[in-house]
């Protein structure tokens, strides 16, 4: 009963700090408001220096060759942030930090949730480890061929540790 009550305590004690302006993006997992600075919480965005492969050419599906073309993924990834914000106020809601401090946030661009809009349009993967709830947003994304899903790719994570 002890260990309960000690986590509803703890539990309930979380508070959710709001942080709102207009960000610089950094890349597409992580933006800068003012001196904060935020990680999209969630989601994990290939890094500015990423490369992925996109479907170049394709021979028949009898033959199945297909040429993949290297292209920025990372660049890619920050650009349609940049452009889904367009210079606009954002609200981030946070209630933690990671261990480099910066804040893990669920943001905002007016009522569009901007965590799941990158996933959603294959501009970013679910970060599983820390969170399911985006996963039904990467299988669309995946479904649909969209942004990073369209070729090959290492999951952000992993081209991290290899690089």
């Amino acid at each position: 009963m002890r260990i309960v009550i000690l986590f509803l305590i703890l539990t309930s004690n979380i508070i959710a700090e709001e942080i709102i302006g207009i960000p610089k993006i950094v890349d597409g997992d992580t933006v800068h408001i003012n001196e904060y600075k935020i990680r999209l919480e969630g989601i994990d965005a290939p890094e500015i220096r990423q490369k992925c492969k996109k479907e170049k050419l394709k021979i028949s599906s009898i033959i199945g060759f297909t040429f993949y073309k290297d292209y920025n993924c990372g660049k890619v990834s920050r650009e349609n942030l940049k452009k889904k914000v367009d210079r606009s106020k954002i609200k981030c809601i946070s209630s933690s930090k990671d261990r480099y401090e910066r804040y893990l946030a669920v943001c905002f661009k007016e009522k569009i949730n901007l965590n799941r809009w990158m996933v959603r349009n294959g501009q970013a993967v679910a970060y599983r480890r820390y969170s399911k709830e985006y996963i039904p947003d990467e299988d669309f994304a995946k479904e649909n061929k969209l942004g990073l899903w369209q070729g090959k790719f290492l999951y952000p994570e992993k081209w991290r540790k290899l690089n």
